[in-house]
């Protein structure tokens, strides 16, 4: 099969979606840490159907697509993605009655916040930790986001996900097979292959009175405020290794308050990169492998990002 030129392309995804699609957008307005270069192409999405149908588009053309959410946990470069940039505004959310318990189903452009402030105002007990946890449904479940001792993988009964050059299929939660921020979807990146893209998930949970569900929501709010910085940041940088916080060895390695330009590591959480005002990209990339380099000598400990760096890097 021919495959189509950048330019067909384009106006292929112009003839479905309109001005929908705009060219070399920003990056830095669609993302936490409020930096990133331009999109190629960018293009918004209203519902789980044209978030199938884009990336369909772009996957048989051969042009390189992401998927953006609510823009936490990636840094994007400072030149920019090349390709299409997908941003997920698909957000329907219902609910159905099963047995002793709700199934929720969310298309996964939903912010998973106000998903979980949603399902407390309905007595549905099961998300209240993701109360203040920045991105999407789509995000959370490709990545296993958690927080005070739970996640996506404690409530997750099946995802629909675009499958590049099959189309959608149903992955249950044992297929999802689910680590600490981890999962078979989030392991395409690392293997190189086209991403699967989750269209919508469908999430189990349990009625209980809202004023518990309330008073546990305001506890877990109150308790990220006291320990979690404000400001733009991609949210938590490394993942936590074995046995120790990645906020406590960075900390511990005499980072906290360690700037580069307009980046500088939190005094309040170390394990959070702020941008104070003109941070780069490439200001924060720094600041991470300073902080990973001086944890690996201080401690022989070998940090993972959680964070994921996308785009067009210079050093690659």
């Amino acid at each position: 099969m021919k495959l189509m030129t950048t330019v067909q392309t384009v106006e292929r995804l112009r003839r479905i979606f309109g001005d929908q699609l705009r060219v070399s957008e920003s990056l830095a307005r669609h993302t936490t840490a409020r930096v990133g270069g331009p999109a190629e192409l960018f293009l918004t999405v209203n519902s789980a159907e044209q978030l199938e149908a884009a990336a369909e588009v772009a996957y048989a053309a051969g042009l390189p697509y992401f998927v953006l959410g609510g823009g936490s946990n990636i840094l994007v470069a400072d030149g920019g993605m090349t390709g299409l940039v997908i941003l997920n505004r698909a957000r329907k959310v219902s609910f159905r009655h099963s047995g002793a318990g709700v199934v929720c189903t969310a298309e996964s452009g939903a912010n998973l916040s106000a998903l979980a402030r949603q399902c407390i105002s309905r007595g549905l007990g099961g998300l209240e930790w993701a109360i203040g946890v920045p991105g999407t449904v789509g995000g959370a479940v490709v990545g296993n986001a958690g927080a005070h001792g739970s996640d996506i993988d404690a409530s997750l009964l099946a995802a629909t996900v675009w499958e590049p050059g099959y189309g959608r299929r149903v992955y249950s939660r044992e297929e999802m097979a689910y680590g600490y921020r981890e999962s078979a979807l989030k392991r395409d990146r690392e293997d190189n292959r086209a991403r699967r893209v989750v269209l919508s998930a469908e999430l189990r949970l349990k009625p209980e009175p809202v004023d518990v569900l309330t008073a546990r929501a305001d506890g877990f709010t109150a308790m990220r405020k006291e320990r979690q910085p404000g400001g733009a940041s991609t949210g938590s940088m490394f993942k936590n290794p074995e046995n120790f916080y990645a906020g406590y060895l960075i900390d511990t390695a005499g980072l906290k308050g360690f700037r580069i330009g307009d980046a500088v590591i939190s005094e309040k959480h170390a394990n959070f990169f702020i941008n104070e005002g003109e941070a780069t990209a490439e200001d924060i990339r720094a600041l991470v492998a300073e902080a990973w380099n001086s944890v690996r000598e201080q401690f022989g400990i070998e940090m993972e990002l959680e964070v994921e760096l996308v785009g067009d890097w210079a050093f690659e």
